[in-house]
């Protein structure tokens, strides 16, 4: 029996890999680890987001607040995408290793750009 492992990401979070190409300088020389421990800021493709940020329905407004709502939990979509280049505040995330490959677990309120590549024709 072959299996497959997914991640689910929850809430406004982001699932992010890290630009490889930010280990070097432009001239091709590579940075040491502790050159890249102190920076703030970080970059990489948005692999994965979550769905949003929930919205709830007040059960202080019904009748029977003790009673569940029986509707689905709604959410307010991410700006952010899959594909997107994010630059964030390296701070906020959490690092992950996920079947060999690191990745960043990143709030969506971290986000301090996004580079979107739209097709113009």
């Amino acid at each position: 029996m072959k299996t497959k492992k997914n991640i689910i990401v929850v809430g406004p979070r982001l699932l992010i890999s890290l630009d490889k190409s930010a280990d070097r300088t432009d001239a091709g020389l590579y940075l040491p680890p502790t050159v890249k421990d102190k920076e703030d800021v970080l970059g990489g493709y948005i692999v994965k987001t979550g769905p949003g940020y929930p919205i709830h329905d007040s059960p202080l407004m019904s009748d029977e607040p003790w009673a569940a709502s029986g509707k689905e939990t709604r959410y307010v979509p991410l700006e952010a995408r899959e594909g997107d280049y994010a630059l964030f505040l390296k701070k906020e995330g959490v690092e992950i290793q996920f079947e060999g490959e690191k990745y960043l677990i990143v709030p969506h309120s971290a986000i301090l750009a996004l580079i979107r590549t739209d097709i113009v024709e």
